[in-house]
């Protein structure tokens, strides 16, 4: 096996990896806020507004971490910086 195969494997497995742990994360961080703005609506229901409002704003923020998950994910396998070193060391 040459380095060049390595590197695409390492770089797929890791991608992998990534977004599948970035999106388990965001999915339990979601349910769990969601199931605690329900449950808080349930008790106050004439603070629903700003219960609703809050839990959107805490959604979002959840969500950015599965987003930088598939960020690097796409860096792993389209733009990885490990492919022009071995590329280079290989034509030496």
């Amino acid at each position: 096996m040459d380095m060049i195969t390595i590197i695409g494997a390492a770089s797929a497995i890791s991608a992998g990896i990534c977004i599948g742990m970035g999106a388990l994360g965001s999915c339990i961080g979601e349910g769990n806020a969601a199931a605690q703005g329900l449950q808080a609506i349930a008790q106050q229901s004439d603070e629903a507004g700003t219960i609703s409002r809050t839990m959107f704003i805490s959604l979002a923020i959840v969500e950015t971490g599965a987003i930088y998950c598939f960020v690097v994910t796409m860096i792993l396998l389209f733009a990885n910086p490990f492919w022009n070193y071995v590329i280079d060391a290989a034509a030496k």
